[in-house]
């Protein structure tokens, strides 16, 4: 796979496609990343790709031309799956991580606070957004984009590991725990010891379900739920009374 990212600040992809697992999905060469700063094809002679904004209004927009020449000049550009970040786009979930995932190409251009130019979008397949907060700059959010994405890649991580965690089944995760068993009175439920497999994935599904119910219920309308699980969803909600 390969995600390429259209940036002002290139420099802030350094560190985290260096560290961790990023690094060695990349290793591995099961994806590959390339930033590109679209600050390098404005046509200004003092490189400036932003410009004040028709009709009036505070700030200044980043110009359509630096981003768009930036773009075009990716290899199969046309043929890449192409999104933009933007706090009025669609909300990057699990699923469109794992859509992302099953793409040969992606395209990212990273969205910039006072806004860019609305012509862009007529390059652009999607925009998404990680949350309805503002940021900076699209670059945190194409950095989150990238690491949920590239994880799911065949062969990055165990699929063990995406298989049990939150949202995959459309469930939060089960809460976990490592050595000691007991620390500053706080014990490691009895189940977890115990040895008894089928007790620990009750357990472990059945706390999952109340994690859910708790703190995102929501999450449960669209679950495929068995009638185990809505055995224990009926228990948890007589508890909860």
């Amino acid at each position: 796979m390969i995600i390429d990212v259209l940036t002002l600040f290139p420099e802030m992809f350094d560190g985290v496609l260096n560290s961790s697992i990023l690094k060695k999905i990349i290793e591995k060469e099961l994806i590959k990343i390339r930033v590109h700063n679209f600050r390098d094809f404005s046509l200004n002679k003092h490189k400036k790709v932003d410009d004040t904004v028709y009709g009036g209004g505070a700030g200044m927009l980043i110009a359509v031309q630096p981003v768009i020449d930036c773009l075009k000049s990716i290899d199969n550009f046309n043929n890449a799956h192409k999104i933009i970040t933007s706090p009025s786009g669609n909300i990057f979930n699990q699923n469109k991580a794992k859509e992302y995932s099953e793409k040969n190409h992606l395209i990212i251009i990273c969205g910039h606070y006072e806004g860019i130019d609305e012509r862009v979008l007529n390059y652009v397949d999607e925009e998404v957004s990680i949350g309805e907060f503002i940021l900076t700059g699209g670059e945190l959010a194409a950095l989150s984009i990238i690491d949920s994405v590239a994880r799911l890649i065949p062969g990055a991580i165990s699929e063990q590991s995406t298989v049990e965690e939150s949202f995959n089944d459309g469930l939060l995760e089960y809460p976990q725990y490592t050595k000691p068993a007991i620390y500053d009175g706080y014990s490691v439920p009895e189940v977890l010891i115990s040895g008894n497999h089928k007790n620990i994935n009750d357990y472990r599904r059945y706390s999952s379900l109340k994690k859910t119910y708790l703190r995102k219920p929501e999450l449960l309308k669209n679950c495929n739920l068995s009638k185990a699980d809505l055995d224990m969803l009926a228990k948890i909600k007589k508890e909860e009374k």
